[in-house]
């Protein structure tokens, strides 16, 4: 999984809207493996390339776990990697990371122990967990496949973990597929004093099997969304839609999106979110560089000022920076 597409992304060059605009960039990823590899230097490229970007949230993505020791302490290595990347970039004076999302199996009698790990190596930077319920065997070609058995947010278990999470003042981030939103919105009932958050809309699938289905998914997505949404302890995340398991084919072009075919495509998937959650609980993310496959951090970022544009100033505030730095304690 490489992300170096710089040529091609740069292709598509636009003038910033509203430069002034403070941002919070509540969903972004490090890797240092050769093999799938965005290290800060090529993040700071993507957060200084025009937008107002003042502070982000790292999320977990199994980056650098440690290589010896227990098995269930092997995600700390990752709240240290980016622990230390996090003051590497405070120490450059810009924009730079401001919390961190770790991982850990919340099934594991140790859980405990893991969380007091993660925040003794975060330095005061550890804020919550992502334990993904994702999965899916249509056999979809998927760059990103979820791994989580099956009927995860079921387990009993796992529930009590979620529930320790709110016991702790913790927040518990996930991603998951379309057809899994039922499942979740079982989840949310049953641990009523953690904060859900939900990330990448649900993930709608536009691949494989469900790429002629899109519509419909689209219809039971909508019905899903506004039962979810009453939940109030669930927060949105808006974005990661661009992905190539979404389906739109963009990363396979001659040429990436400009931001108004980007808001052609998704306007309505991110109105019905801020319409049934309201823009108090939802915040624009970039998952980057995952959807660095088929947009440039700039135009999305256009993308989601032209979508933000009809709402009031306060409900714009509150997508590009309030909910995020309420959320994540910024």
């Amino acid at each position: 999984m490489v992300f170096n597409n710089s040529e091609w992304l740069a292709q598509v060059q636009e003038e910033i809207i509203d430069p002034d605009r403070e941002i919070i960039d509540p969903h972004h990823h490090l890797w240092p493996q050769p093999d799938m590899h965005y290290n800060v230097d090529e993040f700071l490229t993507d957060l200084t390339s025009g937008h107002n970007v003042k502070q982000t949230v790292f999320m977990e993505c199994g980056a650098a776990y440690r290589q010896d020791g227990p098995d269930h302490l092997m995600p700390v290595g990752e709240t240290e990697f980016v622990t230390a990347a996090a003051k590497d970039m405070k120490a450059r004076g810009g924009p730079y990371i401001a919390a961190i999302i770790g991982h850990a199996d919340l099934r594991s009698a140790d859980l405990d122990e893991v969380l007091d790990a993660h925040t003794e190596a975060a330095d005061g930077l550890f804020r919550g967990i992502r334990h993904a319920g994702s999965r899916d065997t249509s056999g979809a070609p998927l760059r990103i496949p979820g791994r989580a058995p099956e009927r995860l947010y079921a387990d009993d278990e796992f529930r009590q973990g979620v529930a320790r999470l709110g016991e702790r003042g913790l927040t518990y981030d996930t991603w998951h597929y379309h057809h899994q939103n039922q499942d979740f919105l079982d989840l949310a009932r049953a641990v009523p004093n953690t904060t859900l958050v939900l990330d990448h809309f649900g993930t709608p699938i536009g691949v494989g099997p469900y790429a002629e289905q899109r519509e419909e998914i689209f219809a039971k997505w909508k019905e899903d969304v506004a039962e979810i949404a009453k939940c109030p302890n669930v927060v949105a995340k808006l974005g990661g839609l661009a992905m190539p398991d979404n389906g739109w084919g963009w990363h396979e072009r001659d040429m990436p999106p400009s931001s108004d075919e980007f808001v052609e495509s998704q306007q309505r998937w991110y109105d019905h979110m801020i319409e049934c959650f309201g823009a108090g609980r939802c915040m624009f993310e970039s998952n980057f560089p995952v959807d660095r496959w088929s947009i440039s951090y700039p135009v999305l970022w256009n993308g989601l000022k032209k979508i933000a544009a009809k709402y009031s100033e306060v409900e714009q505030h509150a997508l590009f920076e309030v909910t995020a730095r309420r959320i994540y304690r910024l």
